[in-house]
């Protein structure tokens, strides 16, 4: 449900959002937020960071389709290939 408040720009550029607003959302200090100009306002939106992508979800998305190869294995073809330049 949209709500309205007033706050103020300080001279240092900064605009406090309310309390009210940052405990409903759960926005601690240090909440990072990507800003969006969308020319008569400005949209924060909180920047999400998710735990990241197992190696094992991205498998296959690069549509190889040989055999599986050993980092070792990998780091030698990488080692030959410089060599040969």
């Amino acid at each position: 449900m949209p709500s309205r408040t007033v706050t103020r720009l300080s001279s240092k550029g900064q605009i406090v959002i309310p309390k009210p607003v940052r405990e409903a959302h759960g926005w601690a200090a240090g909440t990072e937020f990507l800003v969006e100009d969308e020319g008569d306002r400005l949209v924060l939106r909180p920047r999400r960071r998710g735990p990241g992508v197992a190696v094992e979800e991205v498998l296959g998305c690069t549509g190889y389709r040989g055999p599986r190869r050993s980092l070792a294995e990998m780091e030698e073809a990488i080692a030959r290939g410089v060599q040969e330049r």
